[in-house]
């Protein structure tokens, strides 16, 4: 190693290293591996500190001198599969001038690690994290993609599936022979007795296709499967464990992955008499996590899936739960996730649409814990998952702000079982009607483009066209990173061919997992077609993403808070003192009055260059948007 590399090495360690050591004593200093383990993560970290790429390094040393580069104004994500977007990673790699005349900084390509033979739950059963699915190419077509996507300043981020292996990787193989040491790496039960006494207490995640969460399996016993049964749980209480993903992270950011999406973080820990999510010792493996990123790849982000509600995610930055309104005195802070999921924000979109209800969204906005230092959310409208529901039960009740809302009509809405719905989605792991999981579909299906298309109402289709943009420019000036799913930016509609494939037919989640449609894209792109819906929603996303990125007040990090409407059809909110938004969520005309602080100045519209400057109050006409700065 060069001296340089070794002063930087030192250098990191001193700041990580104490941190590091006392986090992985705190989990596993009462195991009996744990010395071994100690010193297998130490001589494996050091082994990767030595491999790691100058330009890697590069990198990390920049990103140490800007820690909230990811929270920059023109950071906008998109999330695709890559075999929907182009077919294989050779033809994402292809797609890169594409996704750089979006505007995209930070790719977040589904899993596409070597996942298992048959069903495997879109690629989260995987069979082997140190290998590209041969499908997709090979690691020499991954090392191409992530050298064409630095290139082009977009940071990729992978999935690491940290709950879970498949029941095809190599460890769960040797755990069928009967290897003692590969056993130790799930959690498993001779019989029933244990696994009902946890039972008692633990959610479903697939109530309808995967009841339970123990699956027997042949000379093992009853596996804990999360999830489905190919998908075995990882006993994180054996440091072994710890080790063997730790390093494969480092492994995959020394190929050139600057992100990593936690999958499951929730579930890492299990502990009886709980439902075994949000455990403390889930955040100590995050926060050992994190320093063996800090002292070996600082330059990569750690994001967690963690879809709970936002009052219970400060904890997945380091913060106690109690500090998540800027209270409190937290060591840990800004030592786990750089990143969270905003799923509050999300849910809270569609049922402010589907409600008509600007007010939900200004006390989510409201409630929003506050983040430390060089951290942020992940914001977005749709992804590969379907509308989890439950996350904003506490907020169906109402409270002081707002009235109380029924997720159980929301959710018949969306599926287009209400008389007043415009929406083709379906119902996700629903037992009926009153029983609300999730809700699947496309962003322009749930918007109503599909059905106004369908019956080729021009009026309908226009509103549908607006709704898809109105909550766009919501996600678009939150504080927060956010992210476009991919064919958002063309209204791409639902997939609904997926049920005539054998190996997805039963995974609902296929609907909103279609092809990209490159015809339909390309022709907007090259400005051929200006006329369809999907010409219209390119250029209003487009031009948003053309404002943010220019636009200081709008950077992840910047003061945000909503403004205070009589009518609660409407949403506002503020960056900073010169800079609003103002948001018609209802089918109807409103006079929009903001704060006084905000009246008797004159205010251009950054969406519409056309428009003089105005003064306020305004109408909003129906599922309206304006985005404002003082002049």
């Amino acid at each position: 190693m060069r001296s340089s590399h070794r002063a930087q090495a030192r250098a990191r360690w001193d700041a990580h290293g104490t941190h590091l050591i006392a986090t992985f004593a705190s989990l596993y200093a009462d195991t009996p591996r744990f010395e071994a383990a100690l010193q297998r993560l130490l001589a494996g970290m050091a082994a990767c500190n030595d491999a790691r790429p100058d330009a890697l390094r590069a990198l990390d040393a920049a990103r140490e001198r800007d820690p909230d580069w990811f929270l920059a104004q023109d950071m906008i994500g998109y999330t695709a599969y890559a075999d929907r977007f182009g077919v294989d990673l050779r033809g994402v790699a292809e797609r890169v001038p594409y996704l750089q005349g979006l505007g995209i900084r930070y790719l977040h390509l589904l899993p596409f690690l070597h996942a298992r033979e048959g069903d495997n739950d879109g690629g989260f059963a995987v069979r082997d994290y140190d290998a590209v699915e041969p499908s997709l190419g090979t690691d020499d077509d991954l090392d191409a993609l992530t050298t064409a996507l630095r290139d082009a300043g977009i940071s990729l981020c992978a999935d690491l599936v940290l709950n879970h292996t498949a029941d095809d990787h190599h460890w769960a193989l040797a755990a069928l022979r009967g290897d003692p040491h590969y056993r130790a790496y799930y959690h498993r039960f001779a019989d029933r007795a244990l696994a009902d006494a946890y039972e008692r207490d633990l959610h479903q995640v697939f109530p309808q296709t995967a009841p339970g969460n123990f699956t027997y399996v042949p000379t093992l016993g009853w596996v804990w499967t999360t999830f489905y049964g190919y998908q075995w749980d990882l006993n994180w209480s054996n440091p072994d464990v710890f080790v063997e993903m730790a390093l494969t992270m480092l492994r995959l950011a020394n190929r050139g992955i600057e992100a990593f999406r936690l999958d499951s973080t929730a579930y890492l820990w299990k502990r009886l008499g709980t439902d075994c999510m949000n455990q403390p010792e889930a955040h100590a493996i995050l926060q050992a996590l994190r320093a063996v990123v800090d002292i070996v790849a600082p330059g990569v982000l750690l994001k967690a899936e963690a879809i709970v509600p936002a009052r219970e995610l400060p904890p997945y930055f380091g913060l106690s739960n109690d500090s998540g309104n800027g209270s409190g005195n937290d060591s840990a802070a800004g030592r786990e996730c750089h990143l969270a999921y905003h799923s509050t924000l999300m849910a809270a979109l569609w049922v402010a649409l589907a409600e008509q209800r600007g007010d939900l969204l200004a006390d989510v906005i409201a409630h929003t814990p506050t983040l430390p230092k060089a951290s942020g959310w992940l914001t977005y409208l749709r992804c590969h998952d379907d509308i989890g529901w439950n996350v904003l039960r506490e907020e169906a009740r109402g409270g002081e702000s707002h009235a109380p809302f029924d997720l159980a009509r929301v959710a018949r809405f969306y599926a287009g079982d209400t008389g007043d719905s415009f929406a083709r989605g379906c119902s996700f792991q629903s037992a009926g009607g009153d029983h609300v999981h999730g809700t699947n579909g496309m962003a322009s299906a749930l918007a109503g483009i599909a059905d106004a298309q369908a019956r080729g109402d021009a009026d309908a289709l226009a509103l549908a066209e607006q709704r898809l943009q109105l909550l766009y420019g919501i996600v678009f000036v939150t504080a927060g990173l956010p992210a476009l799913y991919m064919g958002d930016e063309i209204a791409l509609g639902n997939d609904e061919a997926y049920i005539d494939d054998p190996l997805r037919a039963a995974e609902g989640r296929w609907l909103h997992r279609p092809a990209m449609a490159w015809a339909k894209a390309d022709a907007v792109d090259a400005g051929h077609d200006t006329e369809t819906t999907a010409a219209h929603i390119s250029s209003a996303l487009r031009r948003m993403i053309a404002v943010r990125r220019a636009s200081p007040a709008l950077r992840g990090d910047a003061p945000m808070r909503a403004l205070d409407f009589a009518d609660t059809a409407l949403l506002g909110i503020a960056r900073g003192d010169d800079f609003i938004a103002l948001f018609n969520l209802s089918a109807r005309p409103v006079s929009a009055t903001p704060p006084t602080a905000f009246v008797g100045s004159r205010w251009r519209d950054l969406l519409d260059d056309n428009k003089p400057a105005i003064a306020l109050p305004i109408v909003l006409a129906p599922y309206a948007l304006r985005w404002l700065r003082r002049e």
